[in-house]
């Protein structure tokens, strides 16, 4: 596929491309289906760091892992979930992305074990330089340069290679063993042990009923509460349309139909938060049957979402609990002691396995720090354009997916608004395009949470704005009318091609 952006002649040997995306997980695939469907005249590849696609859905293997958003929602718009579980586990979401990728020819553009460790653009030339490390089968390392005319980061903004390990006092005395659930050991064997997983996020709620089927005993130790909502693992009502319609109408009416619902569960919470306590306390109390326990464990002192509402499908940890398969204790570390973790009551927990399941730490585009024409772009002083693309930074686009609501909703918006951009370059013949600044805006974080690996980190990222296109919005329903309409004209400044360089005076030869 040739490229239809102007270049100036490639180095021998150097590959180009018009479309970078970093990252082959569920943005990234997506992100390749909406470029070859809407954009075929370019040419593009798909740079993956890791040995597989998959992104989370690859690294995290610890059991119970799992979605959080229903997958007609957090699965592609152009590729129907047919599985029967609408909170899907981890692997059922890997062979989902794995399909998809093969049924559009999109895993033969995929480069696996090449890490983007640099980017920078030339403004002479008008194209990214990216620098690669390969990995290969032995673990070494080549390094080479390739080039393309836009780049597109979907690499989302966890970082894979470390995850938040805060400091535990006494944790070198302890005898058994740490683990931590994005580090998985595969060789773990939990049956019979004494479990303390510490946490109570997603990834706690989902581990502890995971475990409690074969360990001794599972506690979750939790600094303070988290809203936890219990949903249901199957939608009754998408069976029923899966039975009555073609799978192409039935996906879309049961998308449009949780986008709806979740969209109306969030204004809910948002614009009514002392109903919304008294919503999600009164229902844990009754599956529980205990209001104590509730109001002890499972009523945090923050607003429902405020941060990332957790949910557990088929109510399956409050279900462990009522069992006796597992225990809830909301107390802080005092220190570790050979046996297990003494309390700052003093009580002593005794376990055998302790599971870290502290929080993740967040990364600016998969590490990248992209530099135009070799100076460091300051991240913390641009604005995110329609939640896609920074001041600043030419022909550059990341992907973001929502907070509030499924990851892909927001993602495909932006894959079709990337696709918008570059028939824009095609449009006017420009060689590139950059947000204007805009003036007199009010900055916010550009996550607008309050939960802890957020605050943490949120400071390295650019920021969003105070009106559009300048705000990240958490609504669907609003990016989806209005996202695609935006005047390009009207906020994107157009670059037009570098000069044509002049062809080398031939030289003169004696004999």
């Amino acid at each position: 596929m040739s490229a239809t952006f102007p270049t100036p002649e490639n180095p021998a040997g150097a590959e180009h491309r018009d479309v970078v995306v970093v990252g082959a997980g569920l943005s990234g695939i997506g992100a390749a289906y909406r470029l070859q469907t809407e954009c075929p005249g370019l040419s593009y590849a798909v740079l993956e760091a890791r040995d597989g696609m998959g992104g989370t859905w690859d690294l995290f293997r610890y059991p119970g892992v799992r979605s959080d958003s229903d997958m007609f929602t957090l699965g592609y718009s152009f590729k129907p979930w047919r599985d029967p579980q609408s909170i899907a586990d981890g692997p059922s979401i890997l062979a989902y992305i794995r399909e998809t990728a093969e049924e559009f020819d999109i895993d033969r553009h995929i480069r696996y074990r090449t890490k983007v460790v640099s980017a920078d653009w030339s403004s002479a030339d008008a194209r990214w330089t990216l620098g690669l490390e390969e990995r290969d089968d032995e673990g070494g390392l080549r390094r080479r340069t390739m080039s393309c005319s836009f780049l597109y980061s979907c690499a989302g903004y966890y970082d894979y290679e470390r995850g938040h390990d805060p400091v535990l006092p006494g944790i070198e005395e302890f005898g058994g063993r740490v683990v931590h659930p994005q580090f998985w050991p595969e060789e773990l064997d939990w049956s019979g042990q004494r479990v303390v997983v510490i946490g109570s996020g997603a990834t706690a709620v989902t581990l502890v009923p995971a475990m409690a089927a074969d360990a001794a005993s599972v506690t979750m130790l939790q600094r303070s509460p988290t809203w936890i909502s219990a949903v249901p693992g199957r939608d009754r009502r998408a069976d029923a349309l899966r039975r009555a319609l073609p799978p192409g109408p039935a996906h879309r009416l049961i998308r449009t139909k949780n986008i709806l619902f979740s969209t109306a569960v969030y204004q809910f919470c948002r614009r009514r938060p002392a109903a919304a306590r008294e919503y999600f306390t009164s229902r844990a109390a009754r599956i529980l049957g205990s209001e104590e326990l509730v109001a002890e464990h499972f009523t945090p002192s923050y607003d429902p979402w405020d941060q990332r509402l957790c949910a557990v499908p088929n109510a399956d940890l409050f279900k462990a609990l009522r069992r006796g398969r597992a225990d809830v204790v909301t107390d802080t570390i005092d220190t570790f002691v050979p046996e297990g973790i003494r309390l700052s009551s003093g009580r002593v927990l005794e376990a055998d396995v302790v599971v870290t399941a502290t929080g993740l730490r967040l990364l600016p585009f998969g590490g990248i720090a992209p530099t135009v024409d070799g100076a460091p772009v300051e991240l913390s002083e641009q604005f995110v354009w329609n939640g896609a693309m920074l001041t600043g930074v030419p022909n550059f686009a990341l992907c973001i997916g929502y907070t509030n609501a499924s990851w892909t909703l927001r993602a495909d918006l932006t894959h079709r608004l990337v696709c918008k951009v570059l028939q824009h370059l095609e449009r006017h013949d420009a060689a590139a395009v950059v947000p204007k600044a805009a003036s007199g805006m009010t900055e916010h974080p550009l996550l607008d949470l309050t939960s802890g690996y957020v605050r943490r980190s949120i400071d390295a990222f650019p920021r969003q704005g105070d009106r559009h296109p300048w705000r990240v919005r958490q609504n669907y329903l609003l990016d989806s009318a209005t996202t695609l309409r935006t005047p390009l004209s009207r906020t994107l400044d157009l670059i037009p091609r570098p000069a044509a360089r002049p062809a080398a005076a031939p030289q003169e030869t004696h004999a």
